[in-house]
């Protein structure tokens, strides 16, 4: 699938949002045919093979604890592997059908501040509209880092993170092995899996998703619930809830164990589960 701008991500949410207000059953146990999220984003073979011509960059970096990683425009899969290391590794595969085109949406790698960039440039000449370059980023970071992530055209693996996560205008997948720190995703055009470690006391913020979300929590919680405009059921697996004010299909406001930091999830258009 070519990609002509990823401003179109965030129609794609907008249009998740507008669908959220239909009403449903919010606590059946069962998924409705009538929207499944899997997307053709998610299938395109752009994912896992190459076009005939290619370049590839390999770099290293160091990155002290609590080091900005950014990672935004990317036209292909991003994959961040994370380990307790002080170093980072950079692997990005470009692809296309001439060399010619390879000239067209490079990607810049920057350590500035003592934290990584990696971008996609974003094009000026017009004929890179009728240019295919498909893009494949591969990063090993280490574990205590801030991680932002935007305008993603495919799936965005992430492993486990002891900093904050932050993720927006992805037009595919979005899996997160472990957050340790405040996670905020937005603008997404696929599923969210997320497990949390911790809940840090600004919480969790996911919103805009056309595709179900799935929060998963490695222990016992104390939060503020508030789950709003969804378009599917609700589940909960969570110890000592207790439902405030009246129920209805699409929302749900909920104090689990004692309250506290903030869990918020707004305009999604697939079903919402938070578990233990």
């Amino acid at each position: 699938m070519k990609k002509h701008g990823l401003a179109a991500l965030f129609l794609i949410a907008a249009a998740a949002l507008g669908g959220a207000g239909a009403t449903i059953s919010a606590y059946q146990h069962r998924e409705q045919a009538g929207h499944r999220d899997r997307t053709a984003h998610e299938e395109v073979s752009q994912d896992s093979q190459n076009l005939p011509e290619k370049d590839e960059i390999n770099q290293t970096f160091q990155l002290a604890p609590g080091a900005k990683v950014e990672v935004s425009g990317i036209n292909g899969p991003v994959d961040i592997q994370t380990s307790n290391t002080g170093t980072a590794e950079v692997n990005i595969v470009r692809s296309a059908r001439t060399k010619d085109d390879l000239e067209y949406r490079k990607i810049t790698v920057d350590q500035s501040n003592g934290g990584l960039v990696v971008r996609g440039e974003k094009e000026k000449d017009r004929n890179y509209r009728q240019v295919e370059v498909r893009e494949r980023v591969s990063l090993k970071i280490p574990r205590q880092v801030e991680l932002t992530t935007r305008g993603v055209n495919g799936r965005v693996t992430v492993g486990e993170i002891d900093g904050s996560v932050t993720m927006s205008g992805i037009n595919g997948k979005v899996e997160v092995a472990q957050a340790g720190g405040y996670a905020h995703i937005s603008g997404v055009n696929g599923t969210v899996g997320v497990r949390i470690s911790r809940l840090g006391e600004n919480g969790i913020n996911v919103s805009g998703v056309n595709g179900k979300v799935e929060l998963r929590f490695a222990e016992d919680l104390n939060a503020d619930l508030t789950v709003t405009g969804i378009n599917g059921p609700i589940h909960t697996d969570v110890s000592n809830l207790t439902v405030q004010g009246k129920m209805n299909p699409s929302n749900l406001r909920a104090k689990i164990g004692s309250g506290g930091s903030p869990i918020s999830i707004s305009g999604v258009n697939g079903s919402v589960t938070v578990s233990r």
